[in-house]
């Protein structure tokens, strides 16, 4: 399931989830029954495991300077 944000002409913004591709462009609001068109947003990549968005973070900076390893992490010789 996808979480996808909805405009309601009543109440505002309100998020709702479908399976992914399913969504409508417009549905019926949950709280108040109005019309909902769907908005366009950007992916929310800030809601990453910190791990991950920090490995995409070191992946990035070593586009044009890739980092060096001599050994594994965590100092143990192979």
């Amino acid at each position: 399931m996808v979480t996808y944000a909805y405009r309601c002409t009543a109440c505002g913004s309100v998020d709702l989830t479908f399976p992914m591709g399913q969504a409508p462009t417009r549905t019926d609001c949950p709280r108040c029954g109005a019309g909902a068109e769907r908005r366009w947003t950007s992916p929310g990549l800030t809601r990453l495991h910190r791990g991950l968005r920090d490995a995409f973070a070191r992946e990035e900076r070593s586009r044009d300077e890739p980092e060096v390893v001599s050994r594994p992490h965590g100092g143990r010789r192979m």
